[in-house]
């Protein structure tokens, strides 16, 4: 089910983004980011429609996905 992030507090979130970053693991990119960063990426993408986040039911689990 997808959820607007626009009907989420900022806590949840804030908490959904935070989650969704320490799942990716490490990166290897040229650039470091901080965590602060990480997170206004992903908040960006939300808010550009890059990005959405779904509710899966049975896991009870959210996902973070890029939209084609």
């Amino acid at each position: 089910m997808l959820i607007p992030y626009t009907k989420l507090s900022e806590k949840a979130l804030r908490a959904i983004i935070e989650e969704y970053i320490t799942r990716e693991g490490t990166e290897y990119g040229v650039k470091e980011y901080t965590f602060e960063q990480k997170i206004e990426q992903i908040r960006q993408q939300l808010l550009q429609g890059e990005i959405k986040i779904n509710f899966d039911t049975e896991t009870e689990t959210c996902n973070l996905f890029p939209i084609k």
